[in-house]
């Protein structure tokens, strides 16, 4: 944080960009991102990373929960399957874990076949 006001007051001191790159030994691409970033949203706060929590299965987990309660324990290669089937969304099955875990919801650790 200190870095991206150092940077961005060097250039509104009335230094050029280039100068503020050599300076900081920061690229001009950032200097020029960083006095964007001012501009536009009045702060240096990085940009929140990742996804905001909207994602493939959100709409889908009343649907999820409901399927949980009715047939019990469930594989997540089961419900990935399931999900493809009955609601025409193909996910990894790493993606079902992640929406199990965030509804705190429990499921079963292998196929029966296994």
């Amino acid at each position: 944080m200190e870095l991206r006001q150092r940077v961005v007051a060097h250039v509104e001191a009335g230094n050029t960009y280039h100068s503020a790159a050599a300076r900081f030994d920061v690229s001009v691409k950032f200097v020029n991102d960083m006095v964007k970033l001012k501009r536009e949203a009045g702060s240096l706060a990085p940009k929140r990373q990742g996804n905001p929590g909207i994602g493939k299965l959100t709409p889908h987990e009343d649907w999820v929960r409901a399927q949980v309660a009715t047939k019990g324990e469930i594989t997540l290669d089961e419900m990935a399957a399931r999900l493809l089937a009955e609601r025409g969304v193909s996910v990894d099955p790493s993606s079902v874990w992640r929406l199990f875990h965030r509804l705190g919801l429990t499921q079963k650790k292998r196929h029966p076949s296994v």
